[in-house]
C-alpha cells in the first residue's frame, strides 16, 4: 500500500445560516473551543471554525438544514466530570451513557440540534479498537 490514513483533520457541522453568534456563544463560549480564521477564499460561505486539541472542528451553513441526530462527533476529554457539571450549571441537557466499558461518556446536542458525544477512557482501560 502506498497511502496511510493518519487520523481526522476536521469534523464538519451543519447548521442553518446566519447563526455564526450562535455557534461562536456556545463552541467557544461554553465549550472553550477557540475560534480559528476561515481561509479568505471560504469567507463567503459562511460559517465558522473551532480548534479542538488538534483537530478542528467547522459549522457549515447548510439549506434545508437538518440536524445529525444519530452521526456525531465525540470528543476525547480529560475530567469528563467537570466538563459535564459546567454544562448542567450552564443548562445544558447531558445525557449520560454508560454502554462502553472503560469510558465515561454523555451527549449533548448543539443550539442547532446536532448531537455531540464526549468520551473519557479509564487510564487502567486500554481501548481496543476492535470492540
Amino acid at each position: 500500500m502506498t497511502y496511510q490514513f493518519l487520523g481526522l483533520d476536521h469534523v464538519q457541522l451543519a447548521a442553518p445560516a446566519q447563526v455564526e453568534e450562535q455557534a461562536r456563544s456556545f463552541y467557544s463560549g461554553i465549550l472553550g473551543m477557540p475560534e480559528i480564521k476561515k481561509p479568505e477564499k471560504l469567507i463567503s460561505r459562511g460559517g465558522v471554525w473551532f480548534q479542538c486539541g488538534i483537530h478542528q472542528v467547522h459549522i457549515g451553513v447548510q439549506d434545508n438544514f437538518v440536524a445529525a441526530v444519530k452521526a456525531h462527533p465525540a470528543f476525547q476529554v480529560e475530567r469528563i466530570s467537570e466538563l459535564r457539571s459546567m454544562l448542567l450549571q450552564r443548562g445544558v441537557e447531558v445525557r449520560d451513557d454508560d454502554a462502553r466499558d472503560g469510558a465515561e461518556r454523555f451527549y449533548i446536542d448543539d443550539p442547532f440540534g446536532n448531537r455531540l458525544e464526549f468520551i473519557e477512557w479509564s487510564s487502567s482501560y486500554r481501548k481496543d479498537p476492535s470492540i
